[in-house]
C-alpha cells in the first residue's frame, strides 16, 4: 500500500495531504476513502493490532486535494469539531479559474441551494427555500497565458479563504461570479483533467485539541499541477 502523505502526526492528530480523486469517508459506492487509507496506514505503521480508530472532523471533494485533518482519538475528534461547527479554523485553498474575477481582490456573498439527490448545488435567491448564505474573500494572484502545446487556455490563479462551509461553495461562487475552476466539468468548465479538479487546500489553521496552542500546516501542490501553472510559478509555490 502506498503511504499516506503526512504533513503533521501526534497521538491526537493526524494531518495528509489527501490525492484529487479520493473520497474523504466510504460511500454506497464503496470506493476508497482517505478515512480506510488512514486506518490501514496507521495500523501498519504503528503496528496496532485490532481496530484503529480514525475521526473524520471535516471533508473535502472528491476531486480537490490538500490538508485534511483526522483525529486519532474520540476526544480529538469532539474537540476538533466542534471548531469547524464554530467556523473556528482558517481554511486558505488555491485554484486556478478559467475565467478572472474583478475587482482583483473582495469577498463574494450568495445564497445556495444543494440538490442531495443530484450533489448539485446552485445559487439561489436570499428568500429560497433551504437556501444558506455562502460568504468567501479571495485575492487574484497571477495569470497564466494560453499556451497551444499545454491544450489549457489563459488561466488565472486565485487565493479563496471561505468564511462558511457550504457544499461546493468554491465551486459554485467562481462559476457564478465568472471564474470557473479548471476542471470542474460540473459547473461550466470547458476543460477535463480527469479525477481532479483545479482546487487545492493549501493551508489549514485549527487549535490543537490537547495542547490548545494554534496549529498551522501547509500541503505542497500536487505535481499534476505542474502544467497547469508553468515553470515560473510552480516553483514559486513548491518553494
Amino acid at each position: 500500500m502506498t503511504p499516506l502523505e503526512v504533513l503533521f502526526e501526534d497521538n491526537h492528530c493526524l494531518v495528509v495531504n489527501k490525492p484529487a480523486g479520493l473520497l474523504s469517508m466510504g460511500d454506497e459506492t464503496g470506493d476508497a476513502s482517505l478515512v480506510a487509507w488512514a486506518m490501514e496506514d496507521l495500523r501498519i505503521r504503528h503496528q496496532k493490532p485490532g481496530n484503529v480508530y480514525v475521526g473524520l472532523v471535516h471533508r473535502l471533494d472528491r476531486p480537490v486535494s490538500g490538508v485534511m485533518l483526522l483525529a486519532k482519538t474520540s476526544k480529538a475528534a469532539s474537540r476538533i469539531a466542534a471548531q469547524f461547527r464554530a467556523r473556528e479554523p482558517e481554511k486558505t485553498y488555491l485554484t486556478l479559474t478559467e475565467g478572472t474575477l474583478h475587482p482583483a481582490s473582495g469577498e463574494l456573498v450568495d445564497w445556495l441551494v444543494k440538490d442531495n439527490d443530484r450533489n448539485h448545488t446552485w445559487v439561489a435567491g436570499k428568500n429560497t427555500t433551504g437556501a444558506k448564505e455562502a460568504k468567501l474573500r479571495y485575492r487574484l494572484l497571477g495569470t497564466i497565458p494560453s499556451l497551444a502545446p499545454s491544450g489549457f487556455g489563459s488561466r488565472t490563479l486565485v487565493e479563496v479563504q471561505p468564511l462558511t462551509g457550504r457544499s461546493h461553495q468554491i465551486r459554485v461562487q467562481l462559476a457564478h461570479a465568472g471564474a470557473v475552476i479548471v476542471g470542474d466539468l460540473r459547473y461550466g468548465s470547458q476543460c477535463a483533467l480527469g479525477a481532479m479538479i483545479a482546487l487545492h487546500a493549501r493551508s489549514l489553521t485549527f487549535e490543537h485539541p490537547v495542547k490548545h496552542e494554534p496549529v498551522t500546516i501547509q500541503a505542497p501542490l500536487p505535481s499534476t499541477w505542474q502544467p497547469l501553472l508553468g515553470d515560473s510559478l510552480w516553483h514559486q509555490f513548491q518553494a
